[in-house]
């Protein structure tokens, strides 16, 4: 029996998430990585890795930010995600999170760090829980939110997506 986006954000206790949908931190690693160990985009030590569960239901949409590490993504439940992949050359990718591989879908998949990213559920009225994985361990200082203007003025080919995501 398929859990309604509902009954996953009551029972994992879900909170908003600042670039849309839910999410319930899982995972943050007790160890560390000193600063001088890790490149430069890092302002301070970080933890090796984090995890969440990453809810988005009927039109909500994760919009486009970026992070300093990668992030894993796993899917759960539901039905599949969209996750619309900006890389610094300008290149458009769009990733099918889910488990219709007949259609494209791919159970897990990797968005590498300082790559702008967002996305939304693949079906109408439908939901996507998803977990993220990221090493080093997000932290909220490496967070960012993209402008509407500045996404689409540096790249103004993916004006369309970059308006439905931001």
């Amino acid at each position: 029996m398929q859990n309604s986006a509902q009954v996953w954000i009551r029972k994992m206790e879900m909170k908003p998430h600042p670039e849309g949908g839910y999410f319930k931190e899982t995972y943050r690693c007790e160890e560390s990585v000193k600063k001088e160990h890790l490149p430069d985009r890092f302002h301070g030590d970080r933890i090796f890795s984090t995890g969440i569960f990453y809810l988005l239901e009927n039109d909500q949409c994760s919009k486009f930010h970026k992070i300093k590490s990668d992030e894993m993504w796993h899917f759960y439940d539901g039905d599949g995600m969209l996750i619309y992949e900006i890389d610094d050359n300008g290149k458009l990718t769009e990733h099918k999170l889910g488990l219709n591989i007949n259609e494209g879908e791919i159970p897990q998949l990797v968005i590498k760090a300082n790559r702008w990213f967002g996305g939304r559920v693949a079906k109408s009225n439908a939901y996507c829980l998803a977990g993220c994985t990221v090493s080093p361990g997000f932290h909220f200082e490496d967070f960012e939110l993209a402008d509407r203007g500045y996404l689409i003025s540096k790249f103004p080919q993916h004006k369309t997506i970059i308006e439905s995501l931001t």
